[in-house]
């Protein structure tokens, strides 16, 4: 049988004329039909680049091919007319895109979006269209998927936007599936039914997949085989038990071995910085002609919380449950009911004056560094913003001179202050995040999914890190993640959410030795 996909002695180049930088160099790979081949390695390896090569969809002509042939069905793709392409993407090769908020078109609704490669390439009726992106969309579990076909992209969760470029790329039957990072953004147990999904599809519709992913534990569960990428080479190959029983390479030895360990240094007593009782926040549901209060959005229902200084608060719960929008509703960046007392004072109330002064004390790291930090903006810009803001230093150069000391203490080499975010890996854009909040000395640091989208080596980094800068300044973390190793890792207490409402709460190390929840032991059982 021949190979459905083909790459062979495949360089990737980026420049121009003479001044060309090899980023990808002799690669060869091949991927038969119901196969599962994973391309694993650290951010910046080139596993991102060689798949999106497949497609052709690298920024042509700042990127080439000095070398190399990429054939699907046994047809070459490289240099192929505009017309072979066009039929290949979104046909016979469908692409899940590693971030979906940018991947997603702001302003389309989820039934355009999905409706447009349905008219393309099967030429669908409007009705007919509807009828398709409904099943399409409960294939992918999205809840009440014929309600959310006038949805856009950021009345969704990350999580939920991830299923949402699933279905995209599912919606003509590919041959061919490029997943990179396609279970990133999403909890547990939806990464295992996703997985079963996607193991479904690739029997009945003789699907090969081509998965990039830092996950390790994903990649056991589902890969047939397996390429280890490392600068840009694949420094080892082979099945899937084989690389992960019996690996070759000191770098995939390493790579195995990175995983959160440890627990948080543990805190006596911590004084109390910040605290909910009773804390709502209420999406109303309209209907009618006249667009009614007809329900409401339980997004977060009657919680009581408190974090101490020292003390890292884990926030766990699946995709939707209102984790998010918890840590949002304590930093008052999300209108809520109830009460949050931060140092023992209400600012429940307070106005946007009265808690200008307050910000710098109370700080976010998102879960998309690229989507957070400006574009437009250097590395010295984007922390010294919250300088200027606060009035933190006498002068520009003060500020800058600020900046660079918080690249030194997460770890970064300050000469990245003149770089944009575009030129930095995944796991560097989040220090940055990282040292934004830091330079302002927070008493409590909001980290929203702060290790989702980077590989294992990189989370074991940051962790450390993060550990290392609250035992340094006395920080409060209130940590959301789906990821239960790392949540293990980092808090000291837990809070299990699910449809709003806190299902189980207690130290941490109880919560995973001793859960009482039937949901949290669902949780667990997906994940550990």
């Amino acid at each position: 049988m021949s190979a459905l996909l083909q790459i062979e002695d495949l360089s990737i180049a980026f420049g121009r004329g003479g001044r060309q930088t090899p980023v990808v160099q002799g690669v060869n790979l091949t991927l038969n039909a119901r196969e599962t081949l994973a391309l694993v390695g650290e951010s910046g390896s080139g596993k991102s680049i060689t798949a999106l090569s497949v497609p052709q969809l690298l920024p042509y002509p700042l990127a080439s091919h000095p070398t190399g042939r990429i054939l699907v069905e046994g047809e070459s793709l490289i240099g192929a007319s505009t017309a072979t392409l066009r039929r290949f993407r979104g046909g016979a090769l469908g692409m899940v895109f590693q971030e979906p908020m940018t991947s997603l078109n702001p302003v389309h609704t989820l039934e355009k979006q999905i409706g447009e490669t349905l008219r393309i390439h099967q030429g669908l009726s409007a009705a007919a269209a509807r009828d398709r992106i409904v099943e399409l969309l409960e294939m992918v579990r999205l809840p009440e998927a014929s309600a959310r076909l006038g949805a856009f992209p950021h009345q969704l969760s990350g999580g939920q936007r991830q299923r949402v470029m699933i279905a995209m790329a599912i919606a003509n039957s590919p041959r061919l599936l490029i997943a990179d990072e396609p279970t990133t953004a999403l909890d547990v147990t939806i990464q295992a039914e996703i997985l079963e999904l996607l193991a479904d599809l690739k029997q009945r519709l003789d699907m090969a997949m081509l998965l990039i992913s830092h996950d390790l534990n994903v990649v056991r569960r589902v890969a047939d085989r397996v390429a280890v990428m490392q600068q840009g080479r694949v420094v080892e190959q082979g099945e899937a038990a084989s690389v992960f029983e019996q690996p070759r390479s000191d770098y995939t030895r390493a790579l195995i071995a990175a995983e959160p360990s440890g627990r948080p240094r543990p805190v006596a007593n911590p004084q109390t910085v910040l605290e909910a009782r009773d804390l709502r926040v209420w999406f109303p549901r309209r209907g009618g002609l006249l667009k009614r209060v007809v329900g409401h959005l339980k997004a977060v229902d009657g919680i009581d919380l408190a974090v101490g200084a020292g003390e890292t608060l884990g926030v766990v719960g699946e995709s939707g449950s209102g984790k998010t929008t918890l840590g949002m509703a304590l930093l008052r960046l999300q209108a809520a009911t109830g009460q949050i007392r931060f140092e023992g004072r209400d600012i429940s109330r307070l106005g946007k004056g009265a808690l200008r002064p307050l910000r710098r004390r109370l700080q976010v790291v998102f879960q998309d560094p690229y989507g957070s930090l400006s574009p437009r903006l250097s590395v010295e810009q984007i922390i010294g913003e919250g300088l200027a803001v606060h009035r933190i230093g006498a002068d520009a150069a003060e500020r800058g001179a600020l900046a660079r000391e918080a690249l030194a203490e997460v770890g970064l080499d300050p000469a990245l202050a003149e770089r944009f975010p575009h030129e930095l890996s995944g796991g560097q854009r989040q220090r940055v995040a990282v040292a934004r909040a830091i330079v302002l000395k927070p008493a409590v640091v909001v980290l929203d999914e702060p290790t989702s989208a980077l590989d294992r080596s990189v989370q074991t980094q940051l962790v450390e890190l993060l550990r290392s800068l609250q035992a340094r300044h006395g920080l409060a973390y209130v940590f959301i993640s789906h990821d239960l190793k790392i949540v293990r890792a980092m808090s000291h207490r837990m809070l299990v959410m699910q449809s709003g409402q806190v299902v189980e709460s207690g130290p941490a190390e109880r919560i995973f030795t001793d859960p009482q929840a039937a949901y949290t032991q669902r949780l667990l059982a997906a994940a550990l």
